[in-house]
């Protein structure tokens, strides 16, 4: 150890720090000062030389610290030193700046041409007008509700995605809903219930109802019909929302610590003190597509004819489909339904679920929309779509492909401070956003943020305004895929039409098929309302049509 110069430091700690106790005692008080500082280095290195946790410690002690100090502020010097302004973790530089601009009311433009490889791969353009138009009213709205829905809501075409209270604290659920009652848009509750602070300042809300069926629930864990009738009376509450899955983890539930339940998360959700809060990854009211549409018209019924819908994370596409076919055998239909991206997430989740299970929102987006064109339904039913959307081009973009209104979750974060510390789920967020520590959300101003809230919501419309008209559109809601190109590669570009086609309306109940649509009908006869479930397929691994025809072999 003498000679091995990993071990020089932790030497050098041990001598001086007995040479400082023994200058406290024979020569002056000051050297304790010194003392105080090596003698805790010495017995930190002893201690690092016996643990059995970190091997590097073991063979670095004291200075193998440097490592773990390191790594701990590796995410903000990354961030403010190191990243680019397009490096995307997950929110690049140049958009947080975006939102944050706009929500302070700051100037938003830059100097000097786009930043962006315009020749690159991924890239993609809105196609102008030679005779742009001026809008000058950007309050831009959407009704919400089907033939059997009682009040209809006139939505904005951008509001505030699900999070729910004890994920955000109480003081960012505020702000968020105060300025959704500002700007006149409206404020998704999450799945975590409707709490005080979502009611103090009276902005519209959307009520989701997920599989804990918080707020309206048995102490079994069971949906309550009663409970979900009242809470639902209040005016409000403007529409219901069924969470099917989320964009951040789909097909995973979730369990809130019985340490962490605070008596207002409890009055809120609606669950006892003291005991673990599981959310399941399913839900237990029903289990089949019928079962689905079913509890939507129960939801309906109950709640007065308020707008029923629900939200997902594509999965397995035959699901939906089979989803579909269930509104066509009952004729229940929902009044909307929003797409959630697997780019989205405000909520914590295990690292495979968040990078690699379901399908991204454009994808989502454009399968849900031709899904309900084939089947004769999608003027009936309104789309939502969510997934990093915080911009107009965003917003445009998700239009031309299907959509009716759009919800950002992270992007009204920003608004109200979000620094993307990316600590959501330690209880130490910088800024009193996702945390439930008292002081730490004492930093939050209520009044403030809810004004950059409504600030941020206002600037993106008026940019939208103009994107439209800069596209000769006089309505954003106009905006259809061949405004838009798409470069696959260097030299390649695509029209959206081609990349993003809407499909004929009503192919897939016509007698005559079309032929390049193959695997849409292949799903279509493979789902059924009466089950998720895939139907057995008796000969071996299923092969799809396309392949089979052109074997030439017998569809089974």
């Amino acid at each position: 150890m003498l000679t091995n110069p990993r071990y020089t430091i932790f030497l050098l700690c041990i001598v001086t720090a007995i040479l400082s106790l023994i200058a406290t005692v024979l020569l002056s008080p000051w050297f304790g000062l010194a003392a105080a500082v090596l003698v805790p280095l010495a017995l930190l290195g002893i201690y690092d030389l016996v643990q059995t946790r970190h091997a590097v410690l073991r063979n670095y002690p004291v200075i193998g610290h440097i490592r773990f100090l390191m790594e701990s502020f590796r995410p903000e010097i990354r961030q403010y030193m190191i990243e680019s302004d397009q490096d995307e973790v997950p929110f690049s530089r140049q958009a947080r700046a975006l939102v944050y601009q706009r929500a302070k009311g700051a100037e938003d433009k830059r100097p000097f041409g786009t930043i962006e490889n315009v020749y690159g791969s991924g890239y993609s353009w809105l196609t102008h007008s030679a005779t742009p138009v001026h809008i000058p009213d950007s309050d831009f709205r959407v009704r919400i509700g089907g033939k059997d829905c009682l009040q209809p809501y006139d939505a904005s075409l951008y509001n505030i995605s699900a999070m729910s209270f004890g994920a955000l604290s109480g003081a960012a659920i505020l702000a968020l809903n105060k300025g959704a009652r500002q700007g006149g848009f409206a404020h998704d509750t999450g799945e975590g219930g409707i709490s005080r602070y979502h009611r103090e300042a009276g902005g519209d809300l959307i009520y989701q109802v997920a599989s804990g069926y918080f707020g309206c629930r048995n102490d079994d864990g069971s949906f309550s019909r009663e409970k979900f009738a009242a809470i639902t009376a209040d005016p409000q509450i403007k529409m219901i929302e069924i969470k099917l899955s989320q964009g951040a983890k789909p097909g995973h539930g979730g369990m809130l610590p019985a340490s962490k339940i605070s008596v207002e998360i409890a009055e809120a959700r609606g669950i006892p003190m003291g005991i673990d809060c599981i959310s399941p990854p399913a839900h237990s009211t029903f289990s089949t597509p019928t079962g689905l549409v079913e509890f939507i018209r129960q939801l309906r019924e109950l709640s007065g004819g308020k707008p029923i819908g629900f939200k997902l994370c594509i999965g397995h596409r035959r699901e939906f489909l089979s989803i579909v076919k269930a509104m066509l055998k009952t004729g229940i239909l929902p009044d909307f339904i929003v797409i959630d991206g697997a780019e989205g997430g405000t909520g914590a989740a295990p690292v495979e679920f968040a990078n690699r299970v379901g399908m991204p929102m454009l994808e989502g987006l454009t399968f849900v929309h031709n899904a309900l064109r084939g089947a004769g339904l999608r003027d009936q039913i309104r789309l939502g779509a969510a997934g990093k959307i915080i911009t107009a081009y965003e917003i445009a973009r998700a239009f031309a492909l299907g959509a009716d209104w759009c919800n950002s979750g992270r992007g009204f974060m920003f608004a109200i401070g979000c620094i993307q510390s990316q600590s959501c789920h330690t209880n130490k967020c910088p800024v009193g956003i996702a945390t439930q520590d008292q002081l730490r959300q004492k930093a939050l101003n209520v009044g403030d943020k809810s004004d950059r809230v409504a600030r941020f919501h206002r600037n993106t419309m008026h940019a939208l305004a103009e994107i439209a008209g800069a596209a000769g559109l006089t309505d954003p809601r106009d905006f259809m895929p061949y405004h838009f190109m798409f470069r696959q590669k260097d030299n390649v570009f695509l029209d959206g039409n081609e990349v993003y086609p809407y499909l004929p309306d009503g192919f897939l109940l016509e007698s005559e098929e079309y032929p390049e649509l193959a695997d849409w009908y292949d799903r279509w006869e493979r789902a059924s309302a009466d089950s998720f479930a895939p139907p057995e397929i008796p000969f071996g691994p299923f092969e799809s049509r396309r392949k089979m025809e052109s074997l030439k072999v017998p569809a089974l």
